[in-house]
C-alpha cells in the first residue's frame, strides 16, 4: 500500500519532493523518485511494504527503460496474472511483486491490463514508446486517485494534498463542489475540491499525451444492475455466494505483514472473521472492535461474543468525548477532500487501534450497499405508498409536526429517521436517496449559497437513477448507494482512515465474483418483505450465529447530536468559503437550543478544519 505522485511539465525535483512527501502517511516505509528530464516527467513514491518486502521497490522499471511504473495497492490475482506472463515469454526480475506484473502486464495488454486485475489498486505508468503517461483506478475507486490540467502543467496523486503541493498550483475551491459537496456529504467522482482537479472514477483510465498536452478518459468498467431469473433455487445461489466468499477472503489473505479483522459484530463482518478464521488454522487471527460508552452506539459487546465463539486474538477499545475531542481537529485537518461521514473518527481510531498489532486488515465495506442492508431499503416501500395518498399540503402539515417531535441522541432514533424520510419526500423518487443522507438538504443549501440549480447539483445521481427505466425501486436504490455512496464516501472514509496510520485495508465483498453475482441477482434476493439481505444471510448461516443474522443493525455512528453541542463551531469562514455566515448561524444556534442540525453541521466543522482557501466565482 502507497502513496502515488507526479507531473509532466514545468516544476522541480523540489516539487516533485514536496508532492510525494505530502502523502508520507500513505507509505512510510520507503521514498523514490524517478525524474526524465527530456521529456519533464516527474514520477513520486511512498511505500508500506505488504508484499514482496525486498523486491517491490518502486518506482519500477521495465528491463529496457521503456515503462515505469508507480502504484498504489495490492492485486490479488497476480500469481495467475505472473505465470500467464511467463508463459508468453516475460521475464521476471522479483520473487512474487504485484508491481512488476503491472510492468510486465502493460508491456503485453497495454490499455487493456486493468480490466484483468482483479485487487484495489491506482497505479501510473510512463510509456516511453508512445509518449504518454497512462493512469487507472480500481473498479470501486478503493484506491484514490485525482488529475489536474492546466495550460503547461500535467498533475496527479493519491490525495489532492500532493497536487496542492506542487509550487505552481493554484488550490483554489471549486464553488460546483462545494455546492456539491453540503449537498451530499461528499463529492461524486469526477468532482475534486480544487478548481481544474478531477476525481478519476472507479473502473476509469486516463492517457496524457506529453507531446499533444492531450487528455483522453475512458472506463473500464462500471457498475450496473442486470438481474437474471436463472430457475436456481434460493439454497443453491446462497451456496455460490459463500463459496464465492470464501475465494475472496482467501485471497484477500495475501501478504508477507501481519494481517486481522475488523469486527463488529454484524453479519459481514462476522463472516468475513469466520471464513478468514477457517483459513489461518493453527495461525490464528486478531480481530479488533471500536466501542462507545453510549449504550444505543455500542456493539462492542456483540462484537466480543463472536471473537469468543471464533477463538480469535481480539482487541478492545472504547471511544468517549474526551478522546474524540482531541481527535478531531488532527484528524479532520489531514483529510485531503472533505467528507461530512462523522464515523471517519471512530473508524480512525480503529485503524490506529489496529495498527498496533497488524498491517493489513479486512473489512466489511460493500457488504450493505450491495445486498441492501441500510434501513432505507426498508422505508422505500412505505415511501412510495405515502407519496402516493398523501397530497403535498398536508405533507407539509406533517413535516412540521415532525420537527416537534421530541429529538433523541439515541443512534438511528425514530424522531430522526422520521424527519429525514418526510424531508426527503419533498421531492422525487430520483433525490429521495441523496436527500435523505444530505448535510444540506434543498431548501437549506438555497439558504447557505444562494440560488442553486438542482439539475446541475445532483446531475450525476439523477443519471444513474434514469440509466434503465426498466429497474425497480430498490435496483435504482441499490445502485444509487453502490455507485455514489460506498465509492465516494464509505471507501473514501475508509482509504484515509487507514492510510493516516499507514494501515491497508482490504475489502472483501467487493472482490469481481461476489460483485457479479450481487449484481446478478434479483432484487427479491436482497430486499424482500422487509428482509434486508436476505441471499447474504442464507450464504453466512452456517459461519455466523442466527442471533448475529436477526439482530437488528446499528451502523458506525458517534453521538453526534450530544457531542455537537460540547464541540466548538464558528462561522468566520463561512464568506471565504462563499456561504452565508448568518444562515449558518442560525443553524448553530438551532442545534445549541434542541433542533437537529448534527449532519449540516458536522460538514461544516470538516470545513473549519481545512486550511483557509478562497473560493473564486
Amino acid at each position: 500500500m502507497c502513496g502515488i505522485t507526479g507531473f509532466v511539465g514545468r516544476g522541480s525535483r523540489t516539487d516533485l519532493e514536496r508532492m510525494t512527501r505530502a502523502l508520507a502517511h500513505r507509505g512510510p516505509d520507503d521514498e523514490s523518485f524517478a525524474i526524465l528530464p527530456d521529456v519533464a516527467v516527474h514520477l513520486g513514491h511512498r511505500r508500506l511494504r505488504v508484499v514482496d518486502l525486498a523486491g517491490g521497490a518502486q518506482p519500477m522499471w521495465n528491463a529496457d527503460h521503456s515503462l515505469c511504473v508507480v502504484f498504489n495497492g495490492e492485486i490479488y490475482n497476480h500469481a495467475a496474472l505472473r505465470a500467464e506472463l511467463e508463459a508468453a515469454g516475460h521475464v521476471f526480475a522479483s520473487d512474487h511483486s504485484d508491481t512488476e506484473v503491472l510492468v510486465h502486464g502493460y508491456r503485453e495488454w497495454g490499455a487493456g491490463l486493468p480490466e484483468r486485475l482483479d485487487g484495489m489498486f491506482a497505479f501510473a505508468v510512463w510509456d516511453a514508446t508512445r509518449r504518454c503517461v497512462f493512469l487507472a483506478r480500481d473498479r470501486f475507486g478503493e484506491k484514490p486517485l485525482y488529475w489536474a490540467h492546466t495550460t503547461d502543467l500535467f498533475l496527479f496523486a493519491s490525495e489532492l494534498t500532493g497536487i496542492a503541493a506542487h509550487g505552481r498550483f493554484d488550490a483554489s475551491v471549486d464553488p460546483r463542489a462545494l455546492r456539491k459537496y453540503l449537498a451530499h456529504g461528499f463529492l461524486p467522482a469526477p468532482n475534486a475540491y480544487f478548481r481544474n482537479t478531477r476525481k478519476l472514477p472507479g473502473g476509469g483510465w486516463l492517457r496524457f499525451d506529453v507531446g499533444t498536452g492531450a487528455v483522453e478518459e475512458g472506463r473500464y468498467w462500471r457498475f450496473a444492475i442486470e438481474p437474471e431469473e436463472t430457475g436456481r433455487s434460493e439454497a443453491d445461489l446462497a451456496e455460490d455466494l459463500r463459496e464465492r466468499l470464501e475465494r475472496a477472503v482467501s485471497r484477500r489473505l495475501m501478504a508477507d505483514v501481519p494481517l486481522g479483522v475488523f469486527l463488529s459484530g454484524g453479519v459481514d463482518s462476522s463472516g468475513i472473521a469466520s471464513l478468514a478464521m477457517e483459513r489461518r488454522g493453527a495461525a490464528g487471527l486478531d480481530t479488533f472492535v471500536i466501542g462507545f460508552r453510549e449504550p444505543s452506539y455500542d456493539e462492542s459487546a456483540h462484537a466480543r461474543a463472536m471473537a469468543k465463539r471464533l477463538g480469535t486474538r481480539h482487541h478492545e477499545e472504547i471511544l468517549d468525548m474526551d478522546l474524540a475531542r482531541d481527535l478531531v481537529p488532527d484528524v479532520l485537518g489531514r483529510l485531503d477532500e472533505p467528507l461530512a461521514d462523522p464515523s471517519l473518527i471512530p473508524t480512525y481510531l480503529l485503524c490506529r487501534f489496529a495498527r498496533r498489532h497488524v498491517t493489513v486488515a479486512l473489512s466489511g465495506d460493500g457488504g450493505d450497499e450491495l445486498f441492501g442492508g441500510y434501513d432505507t431499503f426498508a422505508a422505500l416501500t412505505p415511501a412510495r405508498i405515502y407519496r402516493s395518498l398523501v397530497p403535498p399540503p398536508l405533507h407539509r402539515v406533517l413535516r412540521r409536526l415532525a420537527q416537534r417531535l421530541p429529538q433523541s441522541d439515541r443512534n438511528l432514533s425514530f424522531d430522526f429517521r422520521l424527519r429525514r424520510m418526510l424531508g426527503g419526500l419533498d421531492g422525487p423518487p430520483e433525490l429521495w436517496n441523496p436527500v435523505w443522507l444530505a448535510p444540506a438538504p434543498p431548501d437549506d443549501l438555497r439558504d447557505l449559497v444562494g440560488d442553486t440549480d438542482p439539475a446541475e447539483t445532483y446531475a450525476e445521481v439523477v443519471a444513474q437513477w434514469h440509466r434503465d427505466p426498466s429497474l425497480s425501486l430498490v435496483d435504482r436504490t441499490l445502485e444509487f448507494y453502490t455507485v455514489f455512496y460506498l465509492q465516494d464516501g464509505i471507501l473514501m472514509k475508509t482509504d484515509r482512515a487507514s492510510m493516516m496510520n499507514s494501515l491497508e485495508a482490504r475489502a472483501v465483498y467487493l472482490d469481481p465474483d461476489v460483485v457479479d453475482s450481487a449484481r446478478r441477482l434479483p432484487a427479491r434476493y436482497k430486499v424482500h418483505r422487509g428482509r434486508r439481505k436476505r441471499i447474504l444471510k442464507a450464504a453466512l448461516r452456517s459461519h455466523v450465529p442466527q442471533a448475529v443474522l436477526d439482530r437488528k443493525k446499528k451502523g458506525f455512528g458517534i453521538p453526534l447530536k450530544a457531542w455537537r453541542r460540547r464541540l466548538e463551531l464558528a462561522t468566520d469562514k463561512a464568506g471565504c468559503l462563499g456561504l452565508d455566515a448568518t444562515a449558518l448561524a442560525e443553524r448553530i444556534a438551532r442545534h445549541r437550543a434542541g433542533g437537529d442540525e448534527r449532519l449540516l453541521l458536522w460538514a461544516w466543522l470538516v470545513l473549519c478544519h481545512r486550511p483557509a482557501a478562497a473560493v473564486r466565482h
